[in-house]
Formats: structure tokens, sequence, C-alpha cells
């Protein structure tokens, strides 16, 4: 049986804030030219970064566990890096992954450490390996504000890379507005001559972005990576990036990855679905959401 076609995110999205009363549509980014860099080294030579939109793991903000509800305390506002080793702890309490599909319990699924070092330690072995994983990887926010992302954000960010002698970067999204943040960085950072790709489940709102390169698999937000529990999975999507990464020869490329999700049947119906909530239920995220506004103002303006 074919499967279904991916989620609408940015319709979807559009269809449960009104839903939940705000009367203002998000206006999406969108872009006709898109950079894009040949990789001046083979990927077997490449120093390769991470950036996420993961947090790291602060013990006095809150739940952040596995399926914990979403936590705007949690939530980080500035560009960060950290070393690889010894490995991070992050969560992604704080963003809107699909709780009802998934619950983070396995970093593997949208942080791919573990699978970038077995590929650098493999380097000898195939052509989808790297030279080596960088010494750090990159925290970006996820933020609503394009014009932040583009003023203050992606320079930092950029700064950091070159500074660093990063060769590509891979960039893992989480939720719908991380995809956007994601595709904004990597856009910027394909134009300052680093080659990127992004792993991600969010096909339309990166491809109405533009990207250089996107390694798309159809799975509930929050496993960009892979499935969970599942480190050939994980494995397989991050050799897919990097083939992606090496082969791509024009912008906007997408590719899919074979694997199927294996949860329930019908997880599509499920992420910010207006149409399956009680007017209780609506109520209660109109509520929910206003908390979280309320907490980021009071957090961006400390």
């Amino acid at each position: 049986m074919p499967s279904s076609p991916p989620i609408s995110y940015i319709d979807r999205t559009t269809s449960y804030y009104l839903g939940l009363g705000y009367d203002n549509p998000y206006q999406w980014a969108r872009y006709d030219d898109v950079p894009f860099t040949i990789p001046a080294k083979p990927v077997n030579q490449m120093r390769v970064a991470i950036l996420t939109t993961a947090a790291i793991y602060d013990p006095d903000k809150g739940d952040q566990s596995p399926g914990a509800a979403y936590n705007a305390d949690a939530k980080f506002y500035s560009v960060y890096k950290a070393p690889v080793s010894p490995p991070p702890d992050l969560r992604i309490s704080h963003i809107a992954i699909d709780r009802d599909n998934t619950t983070a319990e396995d970093m593997g699924t949208y942080f791919p450490l573990m699978a970038l070092q077995l590929a650098a330690s493999e380097h000898n072995i195939g052509e989808h390996n790297i030279g080596m994983a960088a010494s750090w990887f990159y925290g970006f926010p996820t933020n609503r504000s394009q014009r932040t992302h583009l003023e203050i954000d992606i320079p930092a960010l950029t700064q950091m890379l070159i500074a660093d002698h990063i060769d590509a970067l891979i960039a893992v999204p989480n939720c719908p507005i991380c995809h956007q943040s994601v595709a904004l960085a990597a856009r910027a950072t394909e134009a300052a001559g680093i080659p990127t790709v992004i792993m991600g489940c969010a096909k339309d709102i990166i491809e109405h972005v533009g990207v250089p390169r996107f390694y798309f698999s159809d799975f509930p937000l929050g496993n960009s990576c892979g499935r969970p529990n599942d480190p050939a999975s994980q494995q397989q999507t991050l050799y897919g990036a990097l083939d992606l990464l090496a082969t791509a020869t024009a912008p906007r490329t997408t590719r899919t990855s074979p694997l199927e999700w294996q949860g329930k049947p019908d997880w599509k119906s499920d992420y910010s679905n207006i149409d399956e909530l009680t007017s209780d239920d609506i109520a209660a995220r109109r509520a929910a959401f206003d908390k979280a506004k309320t907490i980021a103002m009071r957090k961006r303006n400390f």
C-alpha cells in the first residue's frame, strides 16, 4: 500500500492557531534564490559539525524528561556551542514535537552525534564516511522572528563555524518553526562557503523557505535522525544525508529516506489537528500557549 503524502505543516499550523482564536496567520519565510556551495573536498576528508535546536539539559528549568509536556522555561534564545565530549545531554521539551507519537526518550532520533562519530571512526570503510566529527556542536534557537535570526543569530553562528574551520554542517530541526529557523541558518552558512544538509521531517516548510540540500524522513516531528531505539535506522539516515551532501549538484535538492515509521499507521492525523479537539481542549491549549508567550517575553527581556 502506498504511503500517504507528507503532512502540510504550514496548512496544519495555520488552521490550528486560527482555531485557537489567533486571527493573524504566521507568514513563513520564502526565497526564490538559494545559495549553493560545492564541497571543496570529499566527505571522507571533511570536518563535519551538527547544528541542533535541542537545549542542553538544565535541572533548574522544570520537567525536560522523555514525554514531558511543552516546557517554555527550557527554551534558549541565543546561539551556543558546546563540546561533543563528554557526550552532551540534550532535550527537546521546549519545542513543539509530535508528543502524541514520540516521547524523545532516544537522543539519537534528534541529535545524530553517535551516528556521526561512527561514520568518522569507519572513514576507511565506505564512501559515506567523514574525515572527522567536529569537536564542537552548535545550538540554534527556535524563533518566530525571522529578523532576529537574520540580524543576530545567523551572523553569530557563521562567525563560530568559520573560526572553528568547519567544512560541512548537518542541521537538525524538530518542530515546525525549528525547520524554518534551521533553513534560514543553512542558507546563510552555505552563502558563507560551508556546504550544508538538513535532516528533517517537515518537507513543506523546508521547501517553502528554499535550502541547498534536504534529507527528508516522513516521521513524526522529533525524529529527524531516525526511528527511536533503532540505531540501524539512525545510521542509515545519517549516511543518506552524507551521501546527499556529497552528490547534490544543485540547490533545492530533496531526497526522501526509504524508511517507514513503525508506530500507529494514522499518526499524521494527530499533530495540531484542530478538527480533533473539543472546545475544552481548545480553551486549554489557548491558555497554555498564552502562558508560554508570557514566559518567552519575560526571558527575552530578562
